[in-house]
C-alpha cells in the first residue's frame, strides 16, 4: 500500500509543478517528436514478487522435522519495494509510433513463506527466504503516442525483453524459523524473459520532456530449480512479476 501512496503523492507534485510551467498559451518543444532519435535517463521504483505455481495439495510433499512428520501447508510470496536506474533510447516510426531501448539496473527483494503443518494440525514451522536480487533488464518496447494536447500527451506502450539476475544464487539473509536452510533448498535461476505492457503521460518543459509511467513486467521462464527437497517439490513453477513507476527526463 506505501508504494501506491508514494505514486499518488509524486503525481499530484508533478501535476502542480506542470501547471506553473505552462500557461495554456505557449508550447514548449514544439519538434521534440520530429527528431529521429533522443535520449533521456529514468529513475524507478519497483515491486517485486513471485507468481507461484504449487503442486495439488494432496500431492504436497512431507518430511521429519525432530521426530514429527510435517507436510506443506502453504507457500506465499511477499512484495517488497526496490529502485532502479536506467536509460533511454528513443526512435521514431511514425507520426505517433516510437520504438524504445530502456536498459537498466534494478535493486530489488521479494520473499518465500513456506507453512508446514504436522498431521495432527497441532504443531506448524515456517520457513522464510528473502530473494534479494540485482537485476540487468533490457527491454524493447513499442511506444504509441497520442496527439499532442498544449504541452501534454498520453500514451500506452508495450513489448519485451531479457533480464539477467547477478544475484540468483547467492546466499540472502532469511528471516523465520530454519530460514537457513532454503538458501540451499530453493534456489531461483539467472536468466528470464518477459513480456511487459503499461501507460504513462508526458509533460513538454522549457528544456526537456518530463515522462511518468506505470508498467508491468510479467517473467516466462521458470525460475526455480527442481531439486530433491521438500521445498523444492511443493512448487510445480516460479515466475517474476515486476511493477514499474518511472520518472523519464529526455532531452
Amino acid at each position: 500500500m506505501r508504494f501506491y501512496k508514494v505514486i499518488l503523492i509524486v503525481l499530484v507534485c508533478c501535476s502542480s509543478a506542470y501547471g506553473q510551467h505552462s500557461d495554456g498559451m505557449s508550447t514548449n518543444l514544439p519538434t521534440f517528436y520530429k527528431r529521429t532519435l533522443h535520449f533521456g535517463f529514468n529513475i524507478m521504483i519497483n515491486k517485486t514478487d513471485f507468481r507461484i505455481h504449487t503442486v495439488k495439495n494432496s500431492n504436497f510433499p512431507d518430511t521429519v522435522i525432530d521426530a514429527i512428520r510435517y507436510r506443506v501447508k502453504s507457500v506465499y510470496t511477499k512484495a517488497d519495494p526496490g529502485f532502479a536506474l536506467g536509460i533511454v533510447c528513443d526512435a521514431r516510426l511514425h507520426e505517433y509510433i516510437r520504438v524504445r531501448f530502456t536498459p537498466n539496473i534494478s535493486f530489488a527483494s521479494r520473499r518465500l513463506d513456506y507453512t508446514l503443518q504436522n498431521d495432527k494440525h497441532d504443531s506448524t514451522k515456517i520457513f522464510t527466504k528473502a530473494v534479494e536480487s540485482t537485476f540487468l533488464i533490457f527491454p524493447i518496447e513499442i511506444k504509441l503516442q497520442s496527439k499532442r494536447m498544449g504541452n501534454f500527451s498520453a500514451y500506452v506502450i508495450g513489448g519485451g525483453g531479457y533480464a539477467l539476475d547477478l544475484a540468483s544464487n547467492k546466499r540472502a539473509a532469511s528471516g523465520g524459523s530454519g530460514g537457513n536452510q532454503l538458501d540451499d533448498a530453493v534456489k531461483i535461476k539467472r536468466d528470464d524473459y518477459f513480456y511487459s505492457a503499461g501507460a504513462g503521460t508526458d509533460f513538454y518543459l522549457q528544456y526537456f520532456k518530463f515522462g511518468l509511467e506505470l508498467k508491468v513486467l510479467m517473467g516466462t521462464k521458470n525460475l526455480m530449480y527442481q531439486q530433491n527437497n521438500i521445498f523444492s517439490k511443493a512448487v510445480d513453477k516460479i515466475n517474476s512479476r515486476m511493477v514499474v513507476f518511472s520518472l523519464t527526463f529526455e532531452g
